[in-house]
């Protein structure tokens, strides 16, 4: 579908999390779907597979350490690494509702779907 596995795609200080996220228990459409608040169209940026969204591209998140944590926490200087995160707005008992960075399922966790876990948010 697209780039995935293209490092060229995943700039320096950031990483591919994944290109997956679970759609939350009694979502019911219309599923609308955001990167960075931007908004993502079905069959072009992702499909749904059952009960997940697979994006054409990776999730890319920003690797934090500790270093860097703790001169932000400290307000010694602020981050600019790309860092996206995956929004979905859904209907839910007749009422609209939205969560915000929903956890990316890691590469190769092909459990994580089922029951959930998963870490981290994508692209555009």
């Amino acid at each position: 579908m697209g780039k995935a596995d293209d490092p060229a795609e995943i700039p320096k200080g950031s990483y591919a999390a994944g290109d997956r996220v679970r759609i939350p228990n009694a979502a019911e459409p219309p599923l609308t779907v955001f990167i960075n608040g931007v908004e993502q169209r079905e069959g072009t940026d992702y499909e749904i597979e059952g009960r997940e969204i697979r994006f054409a591209g990776p999730i890319v998140k920003e690797e934090i350490n500790t270093g860097r944590w703790l001169a932000m926490y400290l307000g010694l200087f602020g981050t600019y690494r790309k860092d996206e995160k995956v929004d979905l707005q859904f209907s839910k008992g007749g009422k609209i509702e939205l969560r915000s960075d929903l956890p990316v399922i890691p590469h190769g966790d092909e459990d994580a779907g089922a029951d959930g876990a998963a870490h981290g948010g994508r692209r555009r």
